[in-house]
């Protein structure tokens, strides 16, 4: 009996590894990290750097170490960190940053996801003895609470200069950015270049099955490794993570625009269905938001509508959802979609 698969639109977090990915583990060269011996992970840390224009890059197990591992790396216990007020980093890392890094956020609404440099200078304090030091601003690009917004390389650089002045570093969490390299057509060092280091996922939208990477300066991976290891992250023959991860370097990037081509005929389909609220415009990338009206319940309740007709979304607040495209979500998964959305929706304006 044939099993009817669910369309997963909860994250790209969800993608599997690609055929040659696996073909690649079991090929690959092994040794053991913590001593640097690991042939195939120093070869695709070797690759990270270079394609993001920094001097060196470190494997980890996820988005969320790389970014405990990076505030650690660039801070000192007690110090203030600058963030914007719906980041990933400050919403859903587990408050790792205080309990774990010992910093203080300090919290500035910003523009989906964009920071004003006149807001950073206001927020700043005064060297005082009652005041922690400011001493890192973080920016998150694609911007996951704002549906995958761009911060662009002109918006990164302005914030860039702003932390030059107060003599501050500028790091980047950006597990999605060459989501954003693609969607504006540039190569991903134009957005680079303007911060001191950042962080990208391999296991989002490349596909592969764990890991993330953190590149900069020698000495800030040096610090980081150190951190790592701090943190439980020090691994032995880590080459079946690397492997893949060179896969998605070589080969992965460019079919993300397909990723955008979905969610782009995803939002424009729903703007179409009579109840479903959706700003096109705020769809910049693969991650789409869209609100329910009164009549159709609540965003959980719509959730388990949709799971009911094999289609997986996630609730974003009490009346938005989020869907999310990815490889293995092809374009008559999306006209599928829609056409449950809107028998859905049909059904309950009964």
């Amino acid at each position: 009996m044939k099993t009817v698969k669910f369309i997963d639109l909860r994250s790209d977090t969800v993608t599997l590894p690609t055929d040659e990915m696996l073909e690649a583990i079991k090929a690959a060269e092994l040794g053991d990290d913590v001593f640097k011996e690991d042939s195939t992970v120093n070869q695709l840390e070797m690759m990270a750097a270079k394609k993001m224009g920094k001097e060196a890059a470190l494997l980890v197990t996820s988005g969320t170490q790389a970014n405990l591992v990076s505030l650690m790396s660039n801070t000192k216990r007690g110090n203030l960190v600058i963030l914007e007020a719906e980041s990933h980093i400050y919403w859903y890392e587990v408050g790792g940053l205080s309990t774990i890094a010992g910093l203080l956020p300090w919290l500035i609404r910003g523009n989906l996801g964009v920071l004003d440099p006149k807001d950073i200078e206001a927020a700043m304090k005064p060297k005082d003895i009652h005041f922690p030091e400011t001493t890192l601003i973080c920016i998150e690009n694609t911007h996951n609470r704002y549906g995958g917004a761009i911060i662009s390389p002109d918006q990164i650089k302005a914030v860039g200069e702003i932390a030059k002045t107060f003599g501050l570093k500028l790091y980047m969490d950006g597990a999605r950015i060459f989501n954003a390299a693609m969607a504006l057509k540039v190569d991903v060092k134009d957005f680079t270049k303007h911060v001191d280091n950042l962080m990208f996922c391999l296991s989002k939208g490349l596909s592969c099955p764990i890991g993330s990477i953190v590149v900069g300066t020698d000495e800030f991976i040096e610090k980081a490794r150190k951190n790592r290891k701090i943190l439980g992250g020090g691994m032995r023959q880590a080459g079946v993570i690397a492997a893949p991860g060179i896969v998605a370097l070589e080969k992965m990037i460019d079919r993300l625009d397909e990723d955008h081509k979905n969610a782009k005929a995803l939002a424009e389909g729903l703007a179409q269905i009579n109840g479903i609220t959706i700003d096109l415009k705020n769809v910049q990338t693969n991650i789409v938001h869209f609100g329910v009206s009164e009549l159709l319940g609540t965003s959980d309740q719509f959730v388990s509508k949709l799971r009911e007709n094999r289609v997986l979304a996630l609730p974003r607040d009490k009346k938005r959802l989020r869907m999310v495209t990815h490889r293995g979500i092809e374009k008559e998964d999306i006209d599928k979609t829609l056409n449950i959305i809107e028998s859905i929706v049909k059904e309950l304006h009964r």
